[in-house]
């Protein structure tokens, strides 16, 4: 798949198109494609490149965002280097500051967020900021953003959606056709390329196929995953608790389902309205309050259900940290699940202490399966 996005980013950067990077799923893709451009995710996954941003960070930061920086100070991204601008999101402080960096040497356009998530004009303050990020793009690539680029932006951003939801809803079967870091590998870092929907469809048509044999994820305890991002390079936990004998049928966080549950309306007289408001709604850590957070997880497990749930967080990630004791309260006093919480970095000195945790978990998942089987 990266692979395929590099040939792809590669070939429009010849093309004359521009490349814009983006860190975060409220970065508005259809604003993006609608100005004939092509979004990826910078995001950094690698451990490799921590070391050099360090010279520079504090070693106390998020490993993503360091990651990340590194990329951007080593040169080892192309994507990063193609990068004809970088939105930079108000999300949490550590990515705020570290923009602040990457703007002495890199195009960067800040989109300002609003946190508090049911305040009475927070969605009109930021769509009048998706607006402005439409002006910024028509003028910094010399474009006209128009109300049917954005419609057509928008048909393909929900026919992407639509299809890797009905990818991860084949993880409900009861024995689920893929793995979780087989379903993860299917997401691309390059959003409405046409190949990769194609290839969605076909998988759907393969993985759907009536007398397929039995899946290797069959009769293992299901687990759902919530918590910080899965990017590219930093899989290590997901693929741990596989290899413990468990299947990750679900991925609440940003590179599972958070931010494709919702499409946007496409039959409205605003479209720039509409995509602001889809973005809004996305359940992240950083809002005041997220409970739209816990009633996701609360209608996933029911969708899913899991044996156990597991919550990722990276170190110095703040909020999901915090936001950790309710996830735990809900999973525990109302779904009656167990529950086990991972904090690490993308460092694999951990591994064997996270995988002894996980063992016990899928074992007290097992037990408690068992119990639930008893007659009464």
């Amino acid at each position: 798949m990266l692979d395929h996005c590099y040939d792809y980013a590669e070939a429009a950067k010849r093309e004359g198109r521009p490349i814009v990077g983006i860190l975060c799923e409220f970065t508005p893709r259809e604003v993006i494609l609608a100005a004939g451009a092509v979004p990826v995710c910078l995001c950094g996954g690698s451990a490799d490149t921590i070391p050099a941003a360090e010279q520079v960070l504090p070693a106390n930061l998020c490993p993503l965002i360091k990651s990340t920086f590194g990329y951007h100070l080593t040169g080892r991204n192309p994507f990063l280097q193609w990068a004809d601008l970088v939105v930079a999101e108000t999300t949490c402080d550590g990515k705020k500051k570290m923009f602040e960096l990457m703007a002495e040497s890199k195009p960067l356009y800040v989109l300002e967020l609003p946190q508090k998530a049911d305040d009475a004009d927070a969605l009109t303050r930021w769509t009048d900021e998706v607006r402005k990020l439409k002006d910024h793009l028509e003028q910094r690539f010399g474009v006209r953003i128009t109300d049917e680029g954005l419609r057509r932006a928008i048909r393909l951003m929900n026919r992407e959606r639509g299809l890797r939801r009905r990818l991860a809803d084949l993880m409900a079967a009861e024995h689920p056709p893929l793995t979780g870091r087989q379903l993860l590998g299917l997401k691309s870092i390059i959003s409405g390329i046409e190949a990769d929907l194609e290839q969605y469809a076909k998988a759907l048509d393969v993985l759907s196929a009536p007398g397929l044999p039995e899946p290797p994820s069959a009769r293992k305890p299901r687990v759902l995953l919530t918590g910080v991002p899965l990017v590219h390079g930093a899989e290590r936990v997901l693929e741990l608790i596989e290899d413990c004998g468990a299947v990750v049928v679900c991925m609440e966080n940003c590179t599972g389902l958070k931010p494709i549950l919702e499409d946007v309306e496409e039959s409205v007289p605003d479209p720039l309205r509409a995509i602001a408001r889809k973005y809004y709604h996305l359940p992240c850590s950083v809002m005041l309050a997220n409970c739209g957070r816990l009633d996701s997880l609360r209608a996933l497990a029911a969708k899913f259900r899991p044996d156990c749930v597991i919550e990722l967080i990276w170190h110095a990630c703040l909020t999901y940290d915090v936001e950790s004791y309710h996830v735990r309260r809900l999973v525990e006093s109302e779904l009656r699940l167990p529950y086990l919480k991972i904090t690490t970095d993308y460092s694999a000195s951990d591994s064997a202490r996270i995988k002894t945790r996980v063992e016990a978990l899928l074992e007290m998942a097992r037990l408690r399966g068992r119990n639930l089987a008893l007659p009464l």
